[in-house]
């Protein structure tokens, strides 16, 4: 139980500053201002509690047996399905978005627009998997903790973090891909 207090903690302090992170970047992009010194304080925090928070995750999975039979409650179990397969996929696709930026770059001045169009996709569907991941964690690791015990509660903040979660989501597509476009398409 400790690690999975443990890994609650991260999980919601790797919330924060993702948080912090998405909002700097946003922000830069809507206003073209980059400071590389916040974007280092505002990504090096999230990737460390981030991969604490990982790899806590996948040892409560997958050496304490903390796997739940998803096949026999499919229904009741269809927000640890979406919580365990976008923790999958985030991974992956967090290699291709810290190397983004420079394929961009790349893709737009050797004009491989398709590639290019490519990495914008797969930009979206990681800030997807991202929110998607977020959405269902939240409750779940204030239940860990102890802090959210009623149902109803647990109801009506899951459904405020996935409001939360989809403005965040537009708020950051909307930003990143038009500065992106912005400074990689031809006038």
């Amino acid at each position: 139980m400790k690690l999975k207090k443990i890994n609650a903690v991260a999980g919601l302090l790797a919330c924060l500053t993702l948080l912090i992170h998405v909002c700097y970047n946003i922000y830069a992009y809507l206003t073209f201002y980059y400071n590389p010194t916040l974007k280092i304080l505002t990504a090096i925090p999230f990737i460390v509690i981030t991969c604490v928070h990982a790899v806590c995750g996948m040892c409560a999975v997958f050496l304490h047996g903390d796997g739940t039979r998803l096949d026999v409650y499919q229904k009741q179990n269809r927000q640890t399905i979406i919580q365990r397969v976008s923790a999958a996929l985030i991974f992956p696709l967090l290699i291709l978005h810290i190397r983004t930026f420079d394929l961009l770059k790349t893709s737009s001045g050797n004009e491989n627009w398709l590639f290019f169009a490519l990495l914008i996709f797969l930009q979206v569907i990681f800030y997807a998997v991202v929110a998607a991941h977020v959405s269902v964690s939240v409750s779940r690791a204030l239940i860990t903790l102890g802090i959210l015990t009623e149902r109803e509660k647990q109801r009506k903040l899951e459904r405020f973090m996935l409001a939360f979660c989809a403005v965040l989501f537009a708020a950051a597509v909307f930003a990143v891909i038009k500065g992106q476009l912005k400074m990689f398409l031809p006038d």
